[in-house]
């Protein structure tokens, strides 16, 4: 069976270790909280009542998109969407177009810049690459108003940035449940994750901190990992509850 995503394409690279795939939830969490819609993930209940879990059963579900084969892939896209209707039929109305969006453009974008984070500039073609895989989980789960290529999803990103995300209520609650289910050290990790990750406009409307300590204690962790001593850390900054969820996002590459 033919892969969703070639073996050799940076797409698995990028998602194919725990620490990458730990950024782009970090950077996710922060504006999963600040989108629009995100009433509909209160309507289910399973956001307020684990969000660290719910956005860690999103991020893993991507996971194994990108490294199933092609007809597995494309029934895990079939199955989201069915999940999705389900609820929408539950509520009565149907969840904004742009929402959709938003979340398949978060992937785009936190994959980037997890990966620029951690290892180091992608390539033109390499953003690419990831734009494209992306795009074709979107087209398959019949979203209207896709970009083509990776330039037009910049200048859509820009517009989304500046339209759909706004500070209110559950934006405050959900860190309020962040800091409840992680703890305060552990909370103060993620925000300032958040600061290396997030845009601009982000930033500012999370009111994050400026200061980018977090930033030599990256560079330390990338040494810890080049003497595979990653394991242990991750083992003492994650609370015990999604140790084996994080551990079990490393992916061989073979």
């Amino acid at each position: 069976m033919a892969p969703f995503a070639h073996p050799s394409s940076i797409v698995r690279t990028i998602w194919g270790r725990g620490d990458t795939v730990l950024l782009i939830f970090a950077g996710a969490s922060a504006e999963f909280a600040l989108n629009k819609a995100v009433d509909w993930l209160y309507f289910t209940g399973k956001l307020p009542a684990d969000p660290l879990g719910r956005l860690f059963s999103t991020v893993a579900y991507a996971q194994q998109i990108v490294f199933a084969g092609e007809e597995q892939a494309l029934a895990a896209i079939d199955h989201i969407t069915a999940i999705h209707k389900g609820v929408e039929e539950k509520r009565g109305a149907s969840i904004p177009a742009e929402a959709y969006l938003d979340v398949l453009f978060m992937l785009i974008d936190y994959s980037i810049r997890s990966f620029e984070l951690l290892e180091r500039r992608l390539e033109p073609e390499e953003k690419a690459e990831v734009f494209d895989v992306f795009h074709r989980v979107g087209k398959r789960m019949g979203l209207a108003g896709m970009p083509e290529d990776f330039a037009a999803w910049e200048r859509m990103r820009g517009r989304y940035l500046k339209e759909n995300l706004v500070a209110g209520a559950f934006t405050h609650d959900l860190y309020k449940r962040y800091r409840s289910s992680l703890g305060a050290g552990r909370y103060f990790l993620l925000i300032h994750a958040q600061v290396l990750l997030v845009p601009g406009r982000v930033r500012r409307l999370l009111d994050l901190p400026s200061i980018h300590w977090l930033y030599p204690v990256v560079q330390a962790y990338k040494l810890f990992r080049w003497l595979r001593l990653d394991k242990g850390i991750k083992t003492i900054l994650l609370p015990p509850q999604y140790r084996a969820q994080v551990f079990g996002l490393d992916q061989k590459m073979g």
